[in-house]
């Protein structure tokens, strides 16, 4: 029980994560493009200012608890995706420092240099973290001792000892660069007023034909890849509202977009990456990490999972971070709600 607990504590900061700092990522994207001048890019920039830094306090406490949680999975997963998540901390930082860097040189060409920065850091922080969740779901090559190395590419394709690209986790970072700039894009049309919130709209139709083309790919691609991911929904068919509800909620984003309620369409994207991600989640448990060597080797929930003593101590601990950390995002999203402005009579 408190296995089944502590696996989906996770999921649920995974997901948090995803939803939070995802639209920032996405706004990110959308800066390299859709903005025309100085004043629209301090507008974008207005809308995500506020709460950026501490939408990724989720990514930390993801971290954090499967260290005490799952320390198996943690030491295997970080040793052996060291390298991507090198390039993943280095993206973070750059995407951190030219945003706020920017604002303090007051010279065009450093600014045009920091805003490709950030917009290049967060198009490539969107296909890292679809490529890893589809190295989580294709396997990796964990050996008995469970641990596993991953080079950056073999030969592009899935199997035993694969790399870290192949044409699956391709597909997953594509998927995710274009959910995630779909779901900037609608946050900008919540947060923005004008004509930069009116091209932000305009960009969801052919962005949401893009995800849904996507979405359909990767449903088969995973199920190439993995043949086993659908196993918990026919044993458990109640499950199935999981994919029903990436349906439902695509449908919602096109309606809501369509008839000008982005608050709507904005919430019906959450509910799109919630539904996506709780599916892939759902698909593998009880595997927290499965091998390409063998299920012999797969790193398991029954394997990784910490002792009694620890988990009841940690959900103690735990509980308390998570109400100081769910309030203060509470606060912030509160004080600063409303459209974001530039010209001081707003946020």
């Amino acid at each position: 029980m408190m296995g089944f607990l502590w696996f989906w504590l996770v999921a649920m900061m995974i997901v948090g994560y995803v939803v939070l700092d995802g639209f920032d990522l996405g706004v990110g994207v959308l800066h390299l493009f859709l903005v025309r001048d100085e004043r629209e890019r301090r507008q974008t920039l207005a809308s995500i200012g506020p709460v950026w830094d501490g939408n990724e306090v989720w990514l930390l406490a993801g971290g954090g608890t499967l260290y005490f949680a799952f320390p198996l999975l943690y030491a295997s997963a970080f040793s052996g995706f060291y390298l991507p998540l090198m390039i993943v901390l280095w993206l973070l930082v750059l995407r951190g420092v030219s945003l706020e860097l920017r604002n303090h040189l007051d010279m065009g060409v450093w600014r045009t240099l920091l805003d490709g920065v950030f917009g290049l850091a967060s198009s490539l922080l969107a296909v890292f973290y679809g490529a890893a969740l589809a190295n989580v779901i294709r396997g990796v090559p964990l050996q008995p001792d469970g641990y596993f190395f991953l080079p950056l590419w073999t030969n592009w394709l899935p199997g035993v000892h694969p790399g870290i690209l192949d044409w699956y986790t391709v597909i997953g970072g594509l998927l995710a660069l274009v959910a995630l700039t779909l779901h900037g894009a609608l946050w900008l049309t919540v947060k923005l007023a004008g004509p930069l919130a009116e091209r932000a709209r305009a960009i969801v139709h052919p962005l949401w034909l893009l995800l849904a083309a996507f979405t359909v790919v990767s449903f088969f691609a995973t199920n190439a890849v993995r043949p086993s991911i659908l196993d918990n929904f026919f044993h458990t068919p109640v499950t199935f509202v999981v994919p029903a509800g990436v349906v439902v909620s695509m449908a919602c984003i096109w309606w809501f977009n369509r008839a000008a309620q982005p608050l709507r369409a904005f919430l019906a994207s959450c509910a799109y990456l919630f539904f996506m991600l709780a599916g892939a989640c759902w698909g593998l448990y009880p595997t927290l990490l499965p091998a390409t060597t063998g299920s012999a080797n797969d790193i398991t929930l029954g394997r990784a999972i910490s002792g009694p003593h620890t988990l009841a101590v940690g959900l103690v601990w735990w509980g308390f971070g998570m109400v100081l950390a769910v309030a203060y995002i509470a606060f912030v999203y509160y004080r600063f709600r409303g459209k974001a402005n530039v010209d001081g009579t707003e946020h």
